[in-house]
């Protein structure tokens, strides 16, 4: 049992880390109420742990892929099965799972979907078609869209609302991979299927080329187009949610939707710099997302 003072600093290093880990995500997370946002925190901690063992990277910066990415992933489960048995890890992110996982009573299969994705990547996996791709966006973030509605007190026998926050964390796994498909390259990792690289005229090794831009910019809008589809899904589930949290998801959807949108409009300068969505737009959809989330209410 982690006591409250212990839970305390558990949560303010959760915070400190999703400050320097995703400031999206953070912004979104300000707006649920006190315990949601605690617990929030508490589960993204661990999530971004797995990333950063995974990828040998340091709160989701400088990838660099490892000489024993099997050995990271095990690493990765023997921590994070003792912290669903209870046990203190003396890792700060996976006793963070901990105590969520205990307090939400999270359905361990979600925690294990997330894993098999970071495994997917330690084996170098690219996907052969479409639904390679949407199975991989299941498990490395559609699952904890179903961790996140857990979280917010969606029901485990609910499956509908959680197949919407599957589809939410799908949409916004789609729109990252559509922003980061040069960066991925860089080190190794190509999530664009197959099946979409031939029909566009392109091969594996020189996608990222200056002359295959137009094509890759029109990849990109393929990828947009479905995380747009799967954001329309997840809207659904987000109206059954209680009001805060429906306007966190909402803010959170808008955000991750702008982002798909500007890649598509920067066409093939989109690789060129990081795209990203600015505090005053941030605070644009936040607002909207208010307006939207009142007239479910």
């Amino acid at each position: 049992m982690t006591s409250p003072s212990d839970r305390a600093e558990l949560v303010a290093e959760a915070g400190r880390i999703i400050s320097a880990g995703s400031k999206s995500f953070r912004f979104a997370s300000r707006l649920f109420d006190r315990r949601t946002r605690d617990r929030a925190w508490l589960l993204y901690a661990w999530c971004r742990a797995c990333d950063d063992i995974a990828d040998g990277q340091v709160l989701g910066h400088g990838a660099r892929l490892g000489t024993d990415p099997a050995g990271n992933i095990a690493t990765i489960r023997r921590l994070t099965a003792a912290a669903l048995s209870g046990e203190r890890t003396g890792q700060t992110a996976f006793d963070c799972l901990g105590v969520v996982a205990a307090e939400c009573r999270i359905p361990e299969r979600f925690v294990h979907d997330h894993i098999e994705g970071f495994a997917l990547d330690a084996d170098g996996w690219r996907p052969a078609n479409q639904d390679d791709l949407l199975l991989y966006c299941y498990r490395v973030a559609g699952a904890v869209g179903c961790m996140m509605a857990v979280v917010m007190g969606v029901r485990h026998d609910d499956e509908d609302t959680l197949r919407r926050a599957a589809d939410l964390g799908t949409a916004f796994q789609l729109a990252n991979i559509a922003r980061d498909i040069v960066e991925d390259e860089g080190v190794g990792r190509l999530y664009l299927p197959r099946t979409w690289l031939a029909e566009a005229g392109l091969d594996e090794h020189s996608y990222c080329d200056a002359a295959n831009r137009p094509a890759l910019a029109e990849l990109a809008r393929r990828l947009a187009d479905l995380s747009y589809i799967y954001q329309a899904s997840a809207r659904i589930g987000a109206a059954r949610l209680p009001g805060r949290s429906r306007w966190a998801v909402l803010s959170a959807a808008n955000i991750y939707g702008d982002i798909a949108r500007r890649v598509v409009l920067r066409g093939t300068t989109a690789w060129d710099s990081r795209t990203v969505v600015g505090k005053v737009a941030k605070l644009r959809h936040v607002g909207g997302a208010l307006f939207s989330s009142l007239k479910k209410a």
